[in-house]
């Protein structure tokens, strides 16, 4: 017993086994993996743990359910493992549908008798240690963009995540699958961590998200001197070869990193064998060239921008204008592609300070036009049946989620703080992050009602995740027991309703 301090209470520790949890509502995602099938798939590609101790299954799920319940470092498996409730439940889950010799040989995977729910922090980081390769570690070069090589147990878990979005597809197919591939910096104090762009220490993964299914598709992890733009195409190739079945058109969204001509080329051509050629609108760099350009376009020729509000159409302050431009790469190539080129302009309303140079301190590129200074933007693509204007509203829309995305990989998730100094344990953690939130992803979309699409994970733990319940046992059942009238409780039912229903006649 805890003496009352200042307010009107006490703290007591309970002294019977009550099986109380914290988190009964994460015990719905355990529902939802064994409907989509993802401990089936990382039993049948990840091969790191051998005939002894934990296997893959319990360790990337238990990571997993770590980043669902809001933990951020290995030593948070800690208040899972003292969470009695949550663990009781797990077990029973864990043993559901074995037969008794598949039950004894998990037992025999253990020299003694286990007594423990969640693998211990010190297990967890050896096994964070298999996806590590030193000899990769040995061919870096001072000064150089440097990508190590993932060993085959990164490379299942890649695998992994195209199962798992591959159920997505199968239950909310879509033919089109519009890509947003960009770079998120992650801040580190790692002390092998390489210097960023930014002047500080952190690993830039390279992501491509699928805007339509609201998934991140692929992901290469990267030290943080690695620039976004670099064997880019390779990355794209990569993550197309993971969409599943039922796609049909890709269309390929970027930021200035994606200007890369032999990206554009690459989609233009139509040289991927599945997906031919793909359309694309992406930032492109305001060279002193593409202002030149820009400055030769009339004053008749620039359009207004429009926003839209409850179907109204509302004037901006931002113009865009077709620019006649060939960049100098191509210039002289006879078999070159050719692109459309659009130029934003947005009025600067802030008058100069005297003895400030304005151009070295703003972050983007700005234009004298008729005595006036704008605020000067491009984009390059190869879509011809839109106008400009539908081409730089979906351009910019991919701000919008994608970002997002990364806040949720790195702040509502486990993916903004890594466990290790080596490249290989971060670049798994990071995946298994990946994991996380397309999971998440997944049930936002075919478990809760479509509101709940647009919530982020504060909001899905405080109202699903983190609820308070009971675990007993009773006529050989496991009952879970909420409070009564409790208001996430009909939420939870129609939640497990709908993954039932989800089930293959082989897993209902």
């Amino acid at each position: 017993m805890i003496a009352q301090g200042v307010l009107p209470y006490e703290y007591q520790e309970q002294s019977k086994r009550r099986y109380l949890t914290g988190f009964a509502g994460l015990a719905a995602y355990l529902d939802l993996a064994a409907v989509t099938g993802i401990c089936e798939s990382i039993r049948a590609r990840v091969g790191v743990r051998d005939k002894q101790g934990w296997d893959d299954v319990q360790m990337i799920l238990s990571l997993i359910l770590l980043n669902l319940a809001g933990g951020d470092c290995v030593e948070d498996i800690r208040l899972l493992e003292a969470d009695e409730g949550f663990c009781r439940l797990l077990r029973r889950v864990q043993h559901h549908g074995l037969r008794r010799r598949q039950r004894r040989e998990l037992e025999r995977r253990w020299r003694k008798e286990s007594k423990r729910t969640f693998p211990s922090p010190s297990a967890i980081f050896r096994y964070l240690a298999k996806f590590h390769d030193p000899n990769q570690e040995a061919m870096r070069q001072v000064g150089r963009a440097f990508i190590p090589a993932a060993n085959e147990h990164l490379t299942s878990l890649a695998e992994v995540n195209a199962s798992l979005i591959a159920f997505l597809q199968s239950k909310n197919s879509v033919q089109t699958a519009t890509l947003d591939e960009d770079a998120c910096l992650v801040e580190t104090n790692k002390k092998d961590a390489l210097y960023s762009y930014k002047q500080y220490k952190a690993y830039q993964p390279l992501n491509v998200y699928w805007a339509e299914q609201d998934t991140l598709l692929h992901s290469e992890f990267r030290d943080g001197n690695v620039p976004a733009g670099y064997q880019i195409t390779r990355v794209l190739q990569e993550a197309l070869d993971h969409l599943p079945e039922g796609v049909k058109k890709v269309m390929l969204r970027s930021d200035t990193a994606g200007y890369q001509h032999e990206l554009l080329e690459y989609c233009e051509k139509g040289l991927h064998p599945r997906f031919g050629r793909i359309e694309f609108a992406i930032s492109c760099d305001v060279t002193p060239e593409f202002k030149m350009a820009v400055a030769e376009v009339k004053e008749s020729q620039w359009r207004a921008i429009y926003r839209e509000e409850n179907g109204v159409r509302i004037k901006t302050d931002r113009q865009w204008a077709e620019v006649c431009f060939i960049p100098n790469k191509i210039a002289f190539t006879k078999n070159a592609p050719c692109y459309r080129f659009l130029a934003t302009r947005e009025e600067m309303r802030q008058l100069p300070l005297p003895g400030i140079e304005m151009q070295q301190q703003l972050p983007f590129q700005t234009l004298e036009m008729n005595d006036h200074r704008y605020k000067i933007f491009g984009v390059v693509t190869n879509i011809r049946q839109w106008s400009g204007e539908e081409i730089i509203h979906w351009l910019n829309a991919r701000c919008g989620k994608s970002e997002q995305a990364h806040g949720t990989l790195k702040e509502g998730l486990a993916g903004g703080k890594f466990p290790s100094s080596d490249f290989g344990e971060n670049a798994a953690w990071w995946w298994i992050t990946v994991l996380s939130f397309n999971l998440n992803s997944i049930f936002k979309r075919l478990a809760l009602p479509q509101r709940w699409m647009a919530k982020r994970m504060k909001a899905i733990r405080f109202h699903f995740i983190n609820l308070p319940a009971r675990i007993i046992r009773h006529c050989r059942k496991l009952i879970v027991q909420f409070p009564q009238n409790h208001p996430s409780f009909r939420l939870l039912i129609d939640a497990r309703r709908k993954i039932a229903s989800l089930a293959s006649p082989l897993l209902a």
